[in-house]
């Protein structure tokens, strides 16, 4: 798969499909792997594009410094390597922190905005928490531990209903060729504390769907949607049994979702 080089990183990305280009923007600590559970969908129809956001997966170095301006400048410089004049775009969660900075100062770049599971900004509540992972992480916290305790938050109830599930999840998080270093995840977390987009968010000229997970405890939904709600003409979706991890937890309803919007708004 390729790379080029933009910004002073060597950025990964694949590309999967044909059709109008669509790019997804994964969150804190997750890269282009992330989308397996639905890339198959979604590259039948469209152009998928996912890079590895500095810091993270196969991106290189992995200890640069890191901003969500900076992976935003990153993301359109890479539109513009595949000489591409606009893409759709989709971010989870801080990739979703990311896509709305490209909406807002890149907008002729994006054709249309999908927000999942995130926020123009992060809680102090969630900074607070993001914190103590970087201290569980950095005082040897046993990897199967660390992302249990992760999952806790990011997953429904019922995905924990399955034993065998959750401990096929830690172990694919445990034994991930292309783990994050701690240093990257530390500027992940720092880059994801220092951002706050609400003032710019009625400028956004996208057509633009928000989508959450209706157990979601990062961003509740109640409380995100009232923040993004600026946007102008922004449409919402509730997406039942899924938290956080929205297209790792229910990825039929999650694609449904997004091939409506793509192919009929």
């Amino acid at each position: 798969m390729p790379s080029t080089i933009v910004n002073g990183i060597d950025l990964y990305y694949e590309i999967h499909g044909k059709g109008a280009p669509l790019m997804l923007i994964a969150g804190l600590a997750s890269d282009s792997q992330s989308w397996q559970p639905i890339m198959k969908d979604l590259s039948r129809n469209y152009r998928v594009i996912t890079p590895d956001n500095r810091g993270v997966g196969r991106t290189k170095p992995s200890d640069i410094n890191i901003s969500i301006q900076q992976i935003a400048d990153d993301c359109i410089s890479l539109v513009r390597h595949l000489g591409l004049s606009s893409v759709n775009m989709l971010g989870h969660s801080m990739g979703g922190f990311v896509a709305l900075d490209c909406a807002i100062r890149y907008p002729e770049y994006i054709s249309k905005l999908i927000l999942a599971g995130t926020s123009a900004f992060n809680s102090e509540r969630n900074n607070a928490l993001l914190l103590d992972w970087i201290s569980y992480l950095e005082s040897g916290m046993d990897l199967k531990l660390w992302f249990r305790n992760t999952f806790y938050w990011i997953f429904s109830k019922r995905f924990f209903e399955n034993e065998k599930i959750v401990n096929d999840a830690i172990r694919f998080a445990v034994e991930y060729p292309y783990p994050q270093s701690k240093v990257a995840f530390r500027n992940q977390v720092m880059a994801i504390a220092g951002f706050n987009c609400l003032e710019g968010l009625s400028a956004i000229t996208s057509k633009t769907m928000i989508i959450y997970g209706k157990e979601d405890l990062l961003f509740p939904p109640e409380e995100s949607a009232k923040l993004l709600q600026t946007i102008p003409g922004a449409s919402f979706s509730l997406i039942e049994n899924a938290a956080h991890s929205i297209h790792m937890e229910n990825p039929r309803a999650f694609t449904d979702c997004v091939l409506n919007f793509l192919n009929n708004c």
